[in-house]
């Protein structure tokens, strides 16, 4: 497929068909393309958790339940068994200490080891550059995919929940699969911003600039 139709046909599936399996060769190859993504200083602090058997996910999915409104019992609405359905879950994880480790080194010499030299923490955007790589990865092999957040309240249940060690942090996660049912989504009540809307030439909001010659 031509990379502009995967980046254009991709989109988050919320129903997966859970009698169609993953081909594990297919897994991994979407990982080893996922740790092409760049990373500061080639760091590379990302590693991700493969959930494949139905008992792991199952832990998994019991880590990340939250009680409801008045303390009343979990009960599954329909995007959890749809996407709880899926064969396939990579829990993507970023490692700040790689960074911190790696900047401190002669080359870079930021010896405090401060978080405060990153006012964007790289360790998450490289993290889900990966993940965008498994995405468009799996569209490309006409798997279905959706990368989806933790509950914040649950970090901590899922890290212990998989024996992550405490200074990693969940990103997302992504779940693979075969789309069973296709279900509208927000991109179906809300337009997709025009190029004119988010592209600022020269500054933020300079519309009247041309970027094409003669435009």
């Amino acid at each position: 497929m031509e990379f502009r139709d995967v980046v254009r046909r991709r989109r988050m599936v919320r129903r997966f068909d859970p009698d169609a399996p993953v081909e594990p060769s297919a897994v991994r190859d979407l990982v080893s393309l996922a740790v092409r993504a760049p990373s500061a200083g080639f760091s590379q602090g990302w590693d991700f958790v493969l959930l494949e058997d139905p008992a792991d996910r199952a832990t998994f999915w019991g880590a990340t339940r939250e009680a409801g409104a008045d303390g009343e019992d979990w009960a599954p609405d329909d995007w959890w068994t749809g996407v709880s359905a899926a064969p396939v879950l990579l829990v993507c994880l970023s490692d700040p200490g790689a960074y911190l480790d790696r900047y401190a080194e002669p080359d870079k010499g930021w010896e405090d080891r401060s978080v405060e030299r990153w006012p964007v923490p790289y360790w998450d955007t490289d993290t889900a550059m990966a993940a965008m790589i498994m995405l468009l990865g799996a569209q490309d092999r006409g798997l279905g995919a959706l990368f989806f957040g933790v509950p914040g309240a649950r970090h901590d249940d899922v890290r212990m929940a998989l024996d992550i060690p405490a200074g990693r942090r969940v990103v997302g996660v992504v779940a693979l699969g075969h789309e069973a049912e296709r279900v509208s989504g927000s991109a179906r009540t809300r337009r997709r911003r025009s190029l004119d809307d988010v592209l600022h030439v020269g500054r933020f909001g300079a519309s009247d600039r041309r970027t094409t010659a003669g435009a």
